[in-house]
This record gives C-alpha cells, structure tokens and sequence, in this order.
C-alpha cells in the first residue's frame, strides 16, 4: 500500500512533523513525505492514504499574507527563524483549490502554539473540511502537534506524531 504525507512548513516544525508520520506509517506503507509545492495530480495518483498538514496560521490554513509575514519575521536582525524552501509559495489552501476529487482515505494534522484551540485555531480542522470537499475519507479525528513560543517543537512531539500514525496505519491497513 502506499501513502502520501503532504506538508507546508514555514519554519520546520511541521516537517519534522511529517518526517515523523512517515516513519510511524513505514511498516504498513511505502511513504512519500511531499511539501505542498510539489504534490501534484501525479504524487496522490495511486495513493491509498493521504496526510495533510501545515502550520496553523492566525487561527487556520496559511494564507499569502501570513506567509509573507513569517518570511518577514525571519528576516528581522534578531530572529533565529530559517524559512523552509518553498515556505513563502503557494500553501495548503492554493494546493486544495487545484484539487479534484480523491475517493481515498485521509488524514490531517497541524502544528500550533500551546493553548485552548478556541484561542490559538487549528489549521487541521480547515484541512479536514477541504479534504472532505474533494471526495477523501477522513478517517481519523484531526491532530495537532505542539511548538513553543519560542518556535520550536514540544519535546516528544516527534515521537507523538509518529505514534498517532502508526495507530492510523493500524486502523486502515490490511490485516
């Protein structure tokens, strides 16, 4: 069987995110770990699973404009911020809007700042909706995975999101 984990990262952390779902679907999958840039029609064509996610952004999905702004807070003198390759193009939201329709099994996680989601957003939960609009079967509840304020992961996100795979291979894949 094969997967596809589809990620925007601005700073890293979702994908080390998806670095680590990849490793926890490994034993059941062939994995392909794709930034969003480069998920074309023929990367998802003969996917069993696809995994969505990005960084939640001003309470959801990135948009051009808080792109634009990480890059600009990576640039400040005092930052230790590095973009990511590719972090300041096109975004999950374009990504889904150049989409069809995928009748396969999916899931999406994001990364966030600590706190309650009614505070902080979760890009996941917009991930879900869109990949529910073009014909995926989500199913899994979506994940958030932690970072500081100081941008970078909580300790032991990487092996949470490597066991949150692995559960979701489990449940999906044949016996």
């Amino acid at each position: 069987m094969r997967a596809v984990v589809v990620y925007e990262s601005m700073y890293g952390n979702t994908h080390h995110v998806a670095d680590a779902i990849a490793a926890g679907l490994q034993p059941s999958f062939e994995v392909a770990v794709v930034p969003v840039a480069q998920a074309g029609p023929a990367v998802l064509a003969d996917a069993d699973l696809v995994v969505v996610g990005g960084p939640t952004h001003a309470h959801g999905m990135s948009r051009a404009g808080t792109r634009r702004a990480a890059g600009e807070a990576a640039e400040k003198p005092d930052s230790d911020l590095t973009l990511e390759p590719g972090a300041l193009g096109p975004g999950l939201r374009e990504w889904f809007g150049s989409l069809g329709q995928y009748p396969v099994k999916a899931a999406a996680f994001d990364t966030r700042i600590h706190g309650p989601s009614a505070v902080t957003g979760r890009a996941a939960k917009g991930v879900t909706r869109l990949l529910r609009a073009h014909g995926f079967d989500v199913a899994v509840k979506p994940q958030s995975f932690l970072v500081t304020t100081q941008n970078v992961l909580d300790p032991g996100e990487t092996t949470r999101a490597r066991d949150w795979a692995a559960a979701l291979a489990a449940r999906i894949a044949p016996g």
